[in-house]
């Protein structure tokens, strides 16, 4: 295996780790320990932590490794900040147009049973994976490419922020999978203040202080 594909895959594997949630924030990570477990020298390691750092997901400890950042709290803030005004824009694009949200309502509706199935095994990762498409489906039904790619910058936060916020309290993925039957509801109904009020309470009961400004 050539020295780009190790690190390559090193970047990957690392990368899943950290956006899932089992290598947590304040986690020191050696690169001599990644070597031996994926079986390649230091030097894809080191690659695919410069790399990871310059994503904010790594910060680099010389002559130790490198600990996994948290996502600030500011930063947590502009994220959602960034969220709301986007999936809003999305359906009231939608409802000044009059879409036929039909197709959009019956991926939502499938994605919110599929929801419902990793909160019933607890699967933590897999339902905040699932959150972070459910909301981005939005976006990208209402057909505004610069949106739809602007809000995909914000997908591995998105995720990251999915996971620590549920994973205090698994038991509440069922009640976050009814609140998004109601964003849909609001969506088929072209009920652009009813989506943002309950987008906004949507946010603020799953992020708390980071959302406390959306109230």
């Amino acid at each position: 295996m050539s020295v780009d594909s190790a690190a390559e895959r090193v970047y990957r594997e690392t990368k899943e780790l950290i956006l899932s949630g089992r290598m947590p924030p304040g986690r020191l990570i050696s690169e001599g320990d990644v070597a031996v477990r994926m079986d390649v020298s230091r030097t894809p390691v080191r690659e695919a932590f410069v790399r990871l750092q310059s994503e904010d997901l790594l910060e680099l400890i010389p002559k130790r490794g490198a600990v996994v950042t948290p996502v600030p709290l500011t930063e947590a803030a502009d994220v959602l900040e960034s969220r709301a005004a986007l999936e809003v824009a999305a359906v009231r694009r939608m409802a000044a147009r009059q879409d036929d949200t039909a197709p959009l309502l019956r991926l939502l509706a499938e994605l919110v049973a599929e929801q419902r199935r990793t909160a019933d095994g607890r699967d933590v990762a897999g339902f905040a994976e699932l959150d972070a498409r459910l909301h981005r489906e939005i976006v990208t039904a209402a057909g505004n490419g610069l949106a739809e790619r602007f809000y995909a910058t914000l997908a591995d936060r998105q995720r990251r922020m999915n996971v620590w916020a549920i994973m205090p309290d698994p038991g509440r993925m069922h009640t976050l999978a009814d609140e998004h039957e109601t964003l849909a509801r609001h969506i088929g109904a072209h009920d652009v203040p009813g989506f943002e009020v309950a987008l906004r309470a949507h946010l603020m009961a799953t992020h708390g202080a980071a959302a406390q400004w959306l109230a």
